[in-house]
C-alpha cells in the first residue's frame, strides 16, 4: 500500500504522470475517512478507486462506499444508484444483503416508506437466512410503524425480541412496543433530567408543548426523551417537523 507520505511525495516531485491509471486511494482509506463521518472524503477516494482500479471485488467494495458517503451527504438518489450496482453484481450474499440494506435506508431517510417496505419485504423474500436478518426485521417494522401499519409492526419487533433477544435492535424494539400509537417529534434524548427540563422550558418559550418520554436504554440507563405534539397522522407530524426545524431544533418523526 503507498502510504499518504508517499502520495505528497509523488505529487511533489511530479512523478504523477508516471502512474497514471494507478489506483491512489486503498479501502482502509476509505473506512477511515467513513469512521471519521469525512463523507466528502469518503466519497472521493471511493471514485478514486471505480475509475483506476482494476480488480472487480475492489470497485464493487469502493462502490458500496460511495453510496454510503452519498447516503449521509443527502444525494439520496445517487446513493441507492449505487447500492444497486452493488446488487446487480451478483456478490457474496452479505454483500448483497448490506448493500440492500442500505438502499432501505436511503427510501427511508427520504421519507420514501411505501418504496422502503416493498424493498425490505422484497430482501427478506430474498434472504429468509440472512446474517442481517433482525435489521431487515427492524426496517420492515419502521416502515410499518411510519405507515400506520401498527398490528403488523408488533409483529416484526415481537419477532426481534424473540428471535434475536441480544441483538442491537432488540431494545429499541421493546420500547416501541410499549409506545402508544401516535406521532411525535422528538427534539432531544438525554441521561441527565434537567438538561430535558430545560430544554422542555425553552420549547414552551417558543410556543411548543413539550413533555418528557423515560425509556430504558439496553445498557440499563434511563433515557429522557423530549417530544412534541400527540398526533394521529404522519402528514401532521411532518408539519410540526418543519415548524421545529425552521425554530432550529433538531428532530426526529417518532416512532
Amino acid at each position: 500500500m503507498i502510504t499518504q507520505f508517499q502520495k505528497i511525495a509523488l505529487l511533489t516531485m511530479g512523478l504523477i504522470p508516471a502512474f497514471l491509471g494507478t489506483c491512489f486511494a486503498e479501502l482502509p482509506d476509505i473506512e477511515a475517512a467513513v469512521m471519521k463521518k469525512d463523507y466528502a472524503q469518503a466519497r472521493e477516494l471511493a471514485l478514486d478507486i471505480i475509475k483506476n482500479s482494476n480488480d472487480p471485488n475492489q470497485t464493487m467494495e469502493a462502490e458500496y462506499y460511495y453510496g454510503l458517503a452519498q447516503l449521509r451527504l443527502g444525494q439520496y438518489d445517487d446513493a441507492r444508484q449505487a447500492f444497486q450496482k452493488v446488487m446487480d453484481t451478483h456478490p457474496s450474499q452479505d454483500t448483497y444483503d448490506k448493500a440492500a440494506l442500505s438502499l432501505i435506508e436511503g427510501y427511508y431517510m427520504q421519507g420514501l416508506y411505501t418504496d422502503a417496505l416493498e424493498a425490505a419485504n422484497q430482501l427478506y423474500r430474498k434472504s429468509p437466512n440472512s446474517s442481517f436478518l433482525s435489521l431487515i426485521y427492524f426496517k420492515i417494522a419502521g416502515a410499518d410503524l411510519k405507515l400506520m401499519r401498527w398490528e403488523e409492526a408488533h409483529e416484526f419487533l415481537t419477532k426481534i425480541i424473540n428471535e434475536f433477544p441480544q441483538s442491537p435492535e432488540a431494545p429499541v424494539s421493546r420500547q416501541l412496543l410499549e409506545e402508544k400509537q401516535y406521532f411525535a417529534v422528538q427534539v432531544g434524548s438525554f441521561l441527565d433530567k434537567a438538561r430535558a427540563i430545560a430544554l422542555i422550558d425553552d420549547l414552551k418559550g417558543n410556543g411548543q408543548y413539550a413533555y418528557v418520554v423515560e425509556t430504558n436504554g439496553g445498557n440499563g440507563e434511563t433515557y429522557y426523551r423530549v417530544r412534541v405534539g400527540q398526533m394521529s397522522s404522519l402528514n401532521e407530524a411532518e408539519d410540526l417537523k418543519k415548524r421545529l426545524d425552521k425554530l432550529g431544533y433538531p428532530t426526529l418523526i417518532y416512532p
